[in-house]
């Protein structure tokens, strides 16, 4: 999934997956028919009546559900957030979008393709170029069974015919299909045999995480977080002994309930229905969407994502080389407090603007702790595609290798509220925000 996303021609290898899936849907759905109808002597011969309906029904199914999947809005946050002043019912500031200049709810993420936060945002699938969210998943789940369930029917009409040509192999080939045919029926097997490979993983990997109530960025974050526990912990890379609380994926609340919520209804037989519905953002600004029940096995609510400690020692005193001039001793004149100020606005403002970061930023972090480069997770590669907007900053990655990006995730403006330490701002959010922050939640964090 997130293969196609990477890299300088993912634009357009997304172009041309919706039609791909397209041509394979024709080809291995109905073009497989007309060989089974026309086709002389190929074993089973066409397609029963019985064959025919339950094939096309699943067909029908499948091509609906998957326009569902491609056509239907991930969710869109409406500007009455930014006037609620209990958006979150955590009773803790929401995080802040400084792209949409709005606030981002919890388990919202800044998607790349779609240019706006979306709602529970699982990933961004290129096969159905739209955002696997809190309003599409239960299309992009019932798109995914009922292709499997397709593909199962083909498979069975398929070994029909092969079990009587396998019956007849000794008959002479004049009286058998020709050898056009065979070629045919053969390439429809092997590529309904692959895609039932991706597509049988595709699928239980997604139960496996909705069952859970995680997305897939949240299982990376999951993933991230016990790394971090088990890093911090080892006293030779955490010297400065510092305390990274285990927290718990607060959001399982048990299978029936995940499910119920994921779906939008209670009613398991709904879940399957291929013209049921789904979960709606609430346009009140409050419910579905903005709010999201927890399990209480956490000291308190809204601790999730957890804080990153590199990100925060980063947002709390800068890449370094900033570091020695966060404080001014006070033997100092007015004249040097001045040029050191000075200097220090300077190379706020060369960080700012990019600069040379990957050089000044991750080879001193380099050379001040040689360990750092070596931990298992982090990744110190330059982002081959400058107009993502990605600057060669170490970006965490999972086992399978995956970053946020890779799921669709903007990564230059996600997490960015859970750097915000000692009481320093990001200078996108608008004062005004700030000022609501203060007086609906106190402090920010």
């Amino acid at each position: 999934m997130a293969s196609i996303q990477t890299g300088p021609s993912a634009r357009g290898l997304q172009v041309l997956a919706i039609p791909a899936v397209c041509l394979l849907i024709l080809f291995l759905g109905h073009y497989s028919q007309y060989l089974f109808a026309t086709a002389q002597n190929l074993g089973a011969g066409p397609l029963s009546t019985t064959q025919s309906v339950i094939f096309n029904t699943l067909l029908l199914c499948l091509w609906w559900t998957y326009y569902k999947a491609c056509s239907v809005n991930p969710g869109v946050y409406p500007p009455i957030a930014a006037s609620t002043p209990a958006s979150s019912s955590t009773g803790l500031p929401p995080r802040w979008c400084k792209k949409c200049n709005a606030p981002k709810p919890p388990r919202a993420h800044h998607c790349r393709h779609c240019r706006r936060c979306v709602p529970k945002m699982d990933h961004h699938c290129p096969w159905t170029g739209n955002c696997v969210s809190l309003q599409t998943f239960p299309y992009f789940l019932r798109f995914l069974v009922y292709a499997n369930l397709a593909l199962a029917m083909l498979h069975y009409l398929v070994f029909l015919r092969a079990r009587v040509l396998w019956a007849d192999r000794y008959l002479p080939s004049y009286l058998g299909p020709s050898l056009s045919a065979l070629i045919t029926i053969t390439v429809i097997e092997l590529l309904a045999s692959g895609t039932s490979l991706a597509l049988a993983i595709l699928l239980t990997t997604t139960l496996k995480s909705w069952f859970l109530n995680t997305t897939m960025i949240e299982g990376w974050e999951i993933e991230r977080h016990e790394t971090v526990v088990d890093r911090y912990s080892d006293e030779a890379y955490n010297p400065d002994d510092i305390i990274v609380q285990h927290i718990e994926f607060p959001y399982d609340l048990g299978f029936w309930d995940n499910m119920s919520q994921a779906m939008g209804t209670s009613n398991p037989l709904a879940w399957f229905w291929p013209f049921a519905g789904g979960p709606t953002v609430d346009p009140s600004g409050k419910g579905t969407g903005w709010e999201w029940e927890e399990n209480g096995f956490n000291p308190r609510k809204g601790m999730w994502p957890p804080v990153d400690p590199d990100k925060v020692r980063r947002g709390k005193v800068g890449w370094p080389g900033q570091r020695s001039n966060m404080k001014m001793p006070e033997s100092m004149t007015a004249e040097e407090m001045k040029r050191a100020f000075l200097q220090r606005q300077q190379e706020d403002f060369a960080r700012r603007n990019g600069g040379d970061r990957f050089a000044s930023g991750i080879i001193a972090e380099l050379e001040e702790d040689e360990d750092l480069g070596h931990v298992e997770g982090y990744d110190f590669r330059e982002d081959e595609s400058e107009e993502e907007g990605m600057d060669g900053e170490p970006g965490w990655t999972n086992s399978d290798g995956d970053r946020l990006r890779d799921y669709g995730v903007d990564e230059d403006v996600d997490d960015e509220d859970y750097v915000q330490v000692d009481g320093g701002y990001d200078e996108d959010i608008p004062i005004a925000e700030l000022l609501r922050r203060r007086r609906g939640y106190g402090e920010v964090r």
